[in-house]
């Protein structure tokens, strides 16, 4: 989820082979789809318009029907506060733009197995 039309086309270009992609252009429109239709993980900017990714990590978190997303920030926030900020929010894992489209790949099949062994064990 970004507010940038063009980060949603490379994300597309990027996933598209491999992944089905859904984007939105908010935190409220994040959490109305959420709420319909949750999706395997969610990737959100830090930054989004006047609202904030981390916002809607702690919405995913304190929801028990989503709580077990996998969570991955892919934004240009790149200080180590940011990132700390965004691990404390609940994401899984933070991607600094930009990204290249292997590792970022890489990366969302890691969290997915991470999640599944997760659910595994808890079960």
């Amino acid at each position: 989820m970004d507010s940038d039309p063009h980060i949603h086309d490379k994300i597309r270009q990027a996933l598209g082979g491999e992944f089905t992609v859904q984007c939105v252009g908010s935190i409220v429109e994040a959490k109305q789809r959420l709420s319909v239709s949750p999706p395997d993980i969610v990737i959100s900017e830090v930054v989004v318009g006047d609202e904030s990714g981390l916002d809607l990590c702690r919405y995913v978190r304190a929801n028990p029907l989503l709580r077990h997303l996998p969570i991955m920030l892919l934004t240009s926030m790149a200080t180590l506060q940011d990132k700390v900020e965004g691990f404390q929010a609940g994401t899984d894992d933070y991607v600094v733009k930009p990204f290249d489209t292997y590792h970022l790949v890489a990366r969302i099949k890691l969290l997915a197995r991470i999640k599944r062994l997760e659910r595994r064990t808890t079960v």
